[in-house]
């Protein structure tokens, strides 16, 4: 609305208060600024939303979304200042669309490798749940959504807990904020750097899962081959019957005890993995 539509008193005091309104050039507000700000904020979106959905601790699939995408918001809200020098936001609508899906490519490769260590605890809930004789006793997984020994459930919930008591998902937000030094935006990742961190990250998780599982292979060793010099010694007795029930009351005695050493081992290894984003 312009001041000759007002009243004329009322145009008379705004001109006083505001004398720049009535020149031009240097006096008018400037705003062209606000949609290369917009601009940035969606892209540094981009990457935060993507590691957010799939961070440790932070992005189980048991939390709201509202929540999680209110976090994403936020950091990256405070990552803006951070990446406006190193973002150069294309004059053309094809170059904005290649950062904006070079940012989603970065932010889903972290985010996965994690993920894919991460994974180490149901795999040794699997190991785990085979050596005791609980294969068999299957429930549904709140962070994936699909069935998985009952063992397996328990390492992970258990896990996600002690990552969010111990703070260790504030190394997480760490390493979103540090992934800027990394790999700065401003195209897409290099495919060797990517398939070398997705096969050392696969290796993590695999090797964290057997050293989490192997107080149980090596029971699972000790108890079948004690089975087997039980059934040669006295081929009458049905051993079958006498091995379920004493692999599982073993097994749980042996979780029992070992249960904290597997935790600490897991935090460690999640917490050296991170800590390579974060350059410490």
């Amino acid at each position: 609305m312009s001041l000759s539509l007002l009243h004329p008193a009322m145009a008379v005091g705004a001109a006083q208060r505001h004398p720049g309104w009535r020149k031009g050039g240097r006096g008018t507000m400037q705003i062209a600024i606000l949609p290369e700000i917009s601009a940035i904020f969606v892209l540094v979106f981009a990457r935060v939303g993507t590691m957010v959905m799939l961070m440790p601790g932070i992005g189980e699939r048991f939390i709201f979304s509202r929540a999680r995408l209110s976090l994403a918001f936020f950091i990256a809200l405070m990552l803006v200042p951070l990446a406006r020098p190193l973002l150069s936001v294309p004059a053309d609508m094809p170059g904005i669309v290649g950062l904006l899906v070079g940012e989603i490519l970065i932010g889903l490769i972290i985010g996965l490798c994690a993920r894919l260590v991460m994974a180490c605890l149901q795999t040794a809930g699997i190991i785990v749940a085979q050596t005791m004789g609980l294969g068999f006793a299957m429930t549904v997984d709140p962070t994936g959504g699909m069935q998985n020994p009952s063992i397996g459930n328990l390492l992970t919930m258990l896990g996600i807990t002690l990552i969010l008591t111990t703070d260790l998902h504030h190394l997480a937000i760490a390493a979103i904020h540090e992934s800027y030094r990394l790999l700065p935006p401003g195209g897409f990742p290099d495919v060797t750097d990517v398939m070398t961190l997705a096969v050392r990250s696969t290796a993590q998780g695999f090797a964290l899962a057997v050293q989490i599982a192997a107080p149980f292979i090596v029971f699972g060793l000790l108890f079948n081959l004690g089975l087997g010099v039980l059934a040669r010694m006295m081929p009458q007795l049905q051993v079958f019957f006498l091995a379920v029930p004493a692999s599982i009351l073993g097994g749980m005695f042996v979780l029992l005890a070992v249960v904290g050493v597997m935790m600490n081992v897991f935090l460690d290894d999640l917490g050296s993995f991170l800590r390579q984003f974060t350059g410490n």
